[in-house]
């Protein structure tokens, strides 16, 4: 049976596709090549969505607080570092977007980096913690929860949006590599 931690699982692996493609822009544009017009504020958009507010947002609202009901450490121990992280993700993301050309590039590599390190903790320390201490009631609830976000968030929230979204934004960047 899959699990709320699954499905937290695999929107970690749309994310990561996702920072192939940033990744791939900010090499188009280290070549001299941008990205077509409005690319950037689409796939920024998309992380604000998928990435912060329903995938954060689902460890914020629900994931964090049911593993402390269960006795995980609410301060001082990974819930904590993981909630400053996705304060710190924020901020380089508004970076990649405040900046232009290179700065751009640089900024969106930091951005992905930064992230695929904190998934790697999430996948390392806080998701099989989580694993430990939730009892079956906790993850039925976490499965309510994490849907009632997407809801909240709209069909955008989906994996299937997701996984649409990242290929339509790879097969831009494909377009203008071929240009």
């Amino acid at each position: 049976m899959r699990t709320a931690i699954d499905v937290l699982r695999d929107e970690h692996a749309i994310i990561l596709r996702g920072l192939d493609v940033l990744e791939t822009a900010a090499r188009q544009v280290e070549d001299g090549r941008d990205a077509p017009d409005g690319w950037w504020a689409d796939v920024l958009a998309w992380f604000r969505l998928f990435a912060d507010r329903n995938h954060h947002g689902k460890e914020e609202t629900a994931l964090f607080p049911a593993m402390v009901k269960a006795g995980a450490p609410a301060e001082g121990g990974p819930i904590d570092v993981m909630l400053e992280e996705h304060v710190r993700g924020r901020a380089l993301l508004q970076a990649v977007a405040e900046r232009t050309s290179i700065e751009r590039a640089r900024a969106a590599r930091h951005y992905a980096q930064f992230l695929r390190d904190h998934i790697d903790k999430e996948h390392e320390v806080v998701f099989p913690l989580a694993e430990a201490v939730l009892d079956e009631q906790a993850l039925e609830w976490l499965a309510h929860e994490f849907n009632t976000v997407e809801a909240e968030q709209g069909p955008g929230a989906s994996l299937d949006a997701a996984h649409a979204a990242v290929g339509a934004f790879a097969m831009a960047l494909a377009r203008t590599a071929q240009s």
